[in-house]
């Protein structure tokens, strides 16, 4: 008989549940039905991408669940509420309209790849979208019916945020791009030319603003945050006018993917819409009364970013989004969770403590399980999880957390911010709580470690990446694997021993002093430190697949007698030691996204938004 009240499903394998039953809003604004109802519309994001539109009654909370009339994937990064009271969005290479009044969607049409960084309405009503990756424009005329896709208008190596949007009264357009270096487009809307402004040597890192003010011009910088050097646009045509003394952006009601409109028509006020607690919050006008109504909505969870086993034997993790902490409890077949600060891509214990690396701002984070749980804040004592660095731009997204079998280092590693290329190792010592943090012009130039494993004598070993941040620009052609001194911080060696390879996916300790590793996910490899040569190497593309992918991917799972597991998308296999072969235990009934860890004769992974394990044959 099983003892866990999870779902057996066969061959060893057990489904334990979704770990953060919750969705995320993806853009929210207060508005009015066709019965001049007060209503709240969101975007509705889980694992899968932007699944529906939310519609809910203030009033009552009754709900709505419309879902979308193109395939599910991608998310809304960009929304707005338009004059005519339609909610649009473009994510996923379609555009949308969502009417309230008719409660549905009244348009969608398939563009040029990806989604909206930004979206606005001029003063037609026409709806403009500026896309990522590589400055999408499109155009929605709701009066005529009429749809432009203008294609990719701007060419460059990296792929660009064009974060903002304005249109002139004479319908002229300003596309403001980032973030590798700023840009601001010039679109004719008539010929489709899109004119860049700035020459190389004037653009800055980062997004470049534009924004519509009420003198029907429009206004824009090369550099984000600068008091000088504006541009006035207008009619395709611009000039310098050094600071803005009397800015009066026109309001409209447009944002990010962080869009969250308050004001009903009536005066009414939205406070809170919590899509954790189900629980929608208004203001009344007059009298200032707060109402409270639940609500209810369908989820197939949070994308889990990966799991560890904690010191307390539980399968700890985190997700997003929501930026959600689960812990399930084997013994118990329980659940706990709890808010989170940042997205969790990395965990890994070292004896009492679980230690996080998280996204964004390359956060690093101490989780003691023996005490009471107390959302982690910036600036806040008596936190725990507490924040103990903040990496910024050198760690933005972090790839790679090792706890140092010395019990008193961890080491964190990844990509750095937006727009920039190479990362860096953030050295975290446990005992005297400092830390060190490396640069890629310390270790590796333009590139960013991506996966490690401890050697003797404080020598790391490091597997790195060619992808840059976010949105940056890939600039080094292969990935390398390096050893770094931990004591004087030098590379002490450093060879792309497999040429062509982007990234060292992942690593871990093998037998007898060796490393084992993949190289962007098919190119397994055991690695001899001392001779610094590859003694193994196999490409497994054809007999088992990729390994997991994941930011913080753990492909390794090591079992309590040193036995060394490999997570494959298609399933779990085990190393022979000895010979170095792969041999798959058991083909996974779906497929696996990330691991990954042991814990009583199980490996614990997750698919999805949901819990998995596999009992291991005694």
């Amino acid at each position: 008989m099983n003892q866990f009240a999870s779902e057996e499903l066969g061959n060893g394998y057990y489904h334990h549940g979704v770990a953060t039953p919750i969705s995320n809003h993806r853009g929210t604004v207060a508005t009015i039905d066709g019965d001049g109802r007060n209503v709240v519309l969101l975007w509705m994001m889980d694992h899968r991408g932007c699944y529906a539109l939310l519609m809910i009654d203030a009033e009552t909370g009754k709900t709505d669940q419309v879902p979308l009339p193109f395939p599910v994937g991608d998310a809304p990064f960009a929304s707005v509420l338009s004059t005519r009271n339609r909610f649009y969005t473009h994510f996923n290479n379609y555009f949308a309209e969502f009417d309230p009044v008719k409660r549905g969607f009244t348009f969608h049409h398939e563009t040029v790849p990806q989604m909206a960084m930004s979206i606005t309405e001029d003063d037609n009503g026409v709806i403009w979208s500026g896309t990522y990756p590589n400055s999408g424009v499109a155009s929605y005329n709701p009066a005529t019916g009429e749809f432009r896709d203008y294609g990719h208008v701007y060419n460059q190596n990296w792929r660009q945020y064009p974060r903002a949007i304005a249109a002139d009264d004479k319908g002229w357009v300003y596309v403001g791009v980032g973030s590798t270096a700023s840009q601001i487009l010039v679109l004719d809307p008539e010929s489709g030319k899109a004119t860049p402004v700035f020459p190389e040597e004037q653009r800055a890192k980062g997004h470049a603003p534009v924004f519509r003010d009420m003198n029907g011009k429009v206004y824009g910088n090369a550099t984000p945050g600068a008091e000088d050097g504006w541009l006035e646009f207008y009619e395709g045509q611009w000039k310098e006018v050094g600071k803005l003394t009397n800015k009066n952006e026109k309001p409209i009601i447009a944002s990010s993917q962080g869009l969250f409109h308050r004001d009903f028509p009536d005066g009414t006020r939205l406070e809170t819409c919590d899509l954790v607690e189900r629980k929608l919050v208004v203001t009344a006008p007059q009298t200032g009364e707060k109402k409270e109504v639940s609500f209810e909505y369908t989820s197939e969870g949070a994308h889990i970013m990966g799991l560890v086993t904690a010191p307390n034997n539980t399968i700890c993790g985190g997700t997003a989004f929501p930026m959600r902490f689960f812990s399930y409890n084997p013994a118990k077949d329980e659940w706990v969770r709890h808010n989170a600060l940042g997205q969790w891509n990395t965990v890994a214990r070292q004896n009492d403590r679980l230690f996080v690396g998280a996204y964004t701002h390359g956060l690093f984070e101490e989780w003691d399980p023996s005490k009471e749980w107390v959302l982690t804040e910036r600036e806040k004592e008596g936190c725990n999880p507490e924040l103990l660095f903040e990496c910024h731009e050198t760690i933005n997204r972090p790839h790679v957390l090792l706890a140092h079998p010395d019990g008193k280092t961890v080491i964190l590693g990844g990509t750095p911010g937006y727009g920039y290329t190479g990362g860096g190792l953030l050295i975290w010592d446990r005992e005297t709580r400092s830390a060190t943090l490396l640069k890629h012009t310390d270790l590796l130039l333009e590139q960013a470690p991506h996966s490690l494993v401890a050697l003797p004598d404080r020598k790391l070993l490091c597997g790195s990446t060619t992808s840059p941040g976010t949105g940056g620009e890939q600039k080094a052609e292969q990935a390398e694997l390096f050893i770094l001194d931990l004591d004087s911080q030098k590379v002490e060696w450093r060879s792309v021993v497999f040429p062509g390879v982007q990234s060292y996916t992942d690593m871990c300790p093998g037998p007898n002093g060796l490393a084992y590793g993949f190289a962007d996910r098919r190119h397994f490899f055991a690695f001899d430190p001392a001779k610094r040569e590859i003694i193994h190497e196999e490409n497994v593309d054809n007999t088992f697949g990729p390994t997991v992918s994941h930011q913080g991917p753990r492909v390794f799972v090591t079992g309590p007698n040193g036995e060394i597991y490999v997570l494959f998308s298609k399933g779990i296999a085990k190393i022979d030691q000895k010979t170095h072969q792969i041999h798959l235990l058991t083909e996974s009934p779906l497929p696996i996204f990330g691991g990954g860890d042991y814990l009583d004769g199980r490996i614990y992974f997750f698919s999805g938004s949901h819990v998995y394990s596999y009992e291991l044959p005694k």
